[in-house]
């Protein structure tokens, strides 16, 4: 898979693409895949790394949403762990079952929470991955060594998915490739072009290279999650916003913090939300916040304040309370959510289902969602898509198509002695899988970024004098992408 190969298929100016899609993350690259499969001539551009954003910042867990059943929402909880089981199976090497307790620290918590969790259980039917049962207090400190002793009455045991988001993001570039679609990042549409006004193609520039692309499209589709509003005033310069943004943040520490490989569910923050502490790497990862008003950008930073609050919840339920300094690191993401019509009130209260709109010109954009219903995400919009295009019609293949993904076996020196990774690791990223940037592999390949700061800062210089050479890159850019790998990781 190489991106100049990629490239080349841009040039041919003559030739018209069924489908356009603007925006590399999960939503985005699921439609790539579904398109591509039904025989739909493909290409989708992104204007940074795939899933940069928001996809490759999320919680690490293919979940029904156990909250959504406390708002009533039955039919997205149904969906989600219909779609959790796609992918289990699907994904086999990516996704894998992950076992939760929900401790209890009042006498009635077990009754509630197992009642609650057995409906769960229920609603996933033939899908289910294991029963819900009663721990007693010994049988849940067995699983978590670390969870506070103190007043606890057991747990409610049950099952869900996890999965490394960024790396099941690659997995679905190489299916969409491998169906025949043309996929690319770090490419940034530029302006959408209209015959009359119908939007006909739309202008592009290669952001390493610089090269300019003009593409004709018989629809072009805006998957682009929290940056929607900005491609759809391309569109329209006027159009009305319809996304409200809300971060949310997680912090990583040592494994020791968890004490176990099952996951934690905290049932109810002091602002309402659930929080999870989960295994994830040899780590603990721990998220997530719910931060309305904030500013759409690519990488937005954690605020202090959620990093308190992180810190103070998991401390009321862990015998050995993390401090600020145990943070081996964090990450921040934007949740796409869609507004209501009228007041758009607690971004925590905003639903995670998916809309479609349409405007006058025809840009079809896909809004909110998760990561965990991404395929039937797809499927809706690329069904709307055919409807509007005049395709003929064809099947969505995507229930049982299964992902590539197998991830790239290099040997070599390890990059450091906190870290999962070798130099051959680093190496595979340039050479198979599109790296372009120092970013692009410790933060979205290999995930060092996200599981220890100081020690990925320690190996990123080895890394970017071995990219120089497998890129062409001079001093100065090795330079350049240091100082970008210090503002994202300033530990």
């Amino acid at each position: 898979m190489h991106r100049s190969d990629l490239l080349s298929r841009l040039d041919d100016t003559s030739e018209r693409w069924d489908v356009v899609i603007v925006g590399g993350g999960a939503t985005g690259l699921g439609i790539a895949v579904d398109a591509a499969s039904r025989g739909y001539r493909t290409v989708l551009l992104e204007q940074a790394d795939f899933a940069e954003g928001t996809s490759s910042k999320s919680t690490k867990l293919i979940h029904g949403g156990v909250r959504y059943l406390r708002s009533g929402e039955v039919s997205l909880v149904r969906e989600s762990l219909r779609e959790r089981g796609h992918l289990l199976r699907n994904a086999p090497n990516l996704v894998k079952p992950l076992s939760f307790v929900v401790p209890a620290y009042r006498w009635y918590e077990p009754f509630f929470y197992g009642s609650g969790l057995t409906l769960y259980d229920l609603l996933a039917g033939d899908l289910g991955i294991g029963a819900t049962e009663h721990l007693s207090s010994p049988e849940t400190l067995s699983r978590i060594s670390n969870l506070r002793k103190e007043g606890l009455y057991g747990s409610t045991f049950y099952w869900d998915g996890q999965f490394d988001d960024a790396r099941l993001a690659m997995a679905m570039v190489k299916t969409a490739v491998s169906e025949g679609a043309c996929v690319l990042n770090h490419v940034k549409v530029e302006r959408l072009e209209k015959t009359g006004d119908r939007i006909t193609g739309l202008i592009a520039r290669d952001q390493i290279g610089g090269g300019e692309y003009a593409l004709s499209a018989k629809i072009v589709i805006n998957a682009t999650g929290a940056f929607s509003d900005s491609i759809r005033r391309l569109d329209d310069s006027g159009a009305a916003p319809v996304i409200a943004p809300s971060q949310g943040i997680h912090i990583v520490l040592d494994q020791k913090f968890l004490g176990g490989q099952t996951g934690v569910m905290i049932p109810k923050t002091d602002d309402g939300r659930v929080l999870f502490a989960i295994p994830w790497h040899n780590r603990m990862l721990l998220g997530t916040t719910d931060t309305g008003g904030v500013p759409v950008e690519l990488n937005p930073k954690p605020l202090e304040a959620e990093i308190d609050y992180l810190i103070d919840h998991a401390g009321r339920y862990l015998s050995d309370r993390p401090r600020h300094e145990d943070i081996k690191a964090t990450f921040a993401g934007l949740r796409p959510l869609v507004k209501p019509s009228g007041d758009m009130g607690e971004t925590s209260r905003l639903s995670r289902s998916h809309s479609i709109f349409v405007s006058k010109s025809g840009l079809l954009t896909v809004g909110g969602g998760k990561w965990t219903t991404y395929r039937q995400m797809a499927e809706d919009a690329v069904d709307r898509a055919a409807e509007l295009a005049d395709l003929k019609p064809e099947p969505c293949l995507t229930h049982e198509l299964r992902l590539d993904d197998e991830c790239p076996k290099s040997k070599g020196a390890a990059l450091g002695e906190d870290l999962p990774y070798t130099m051959g690791d680093a190496v595979a990223a340039v050479r198979e899988e599109m790296a372009m940037t120092l970013t692009d592999v410790l933060s979205r390949r290999l995930r060092a970024t996200f599981l220890d700061e100081a020690a990925t800062l320690k190996a990123a210089p080895g890394v970017a004098k071995m990219m120089a050479g497998e890129l062409g890159r001079d001093d100065q850019w090795i330079r350049e992408q240091l100082a970008v790998l210090k503002e994202m990781a300033p530990s």
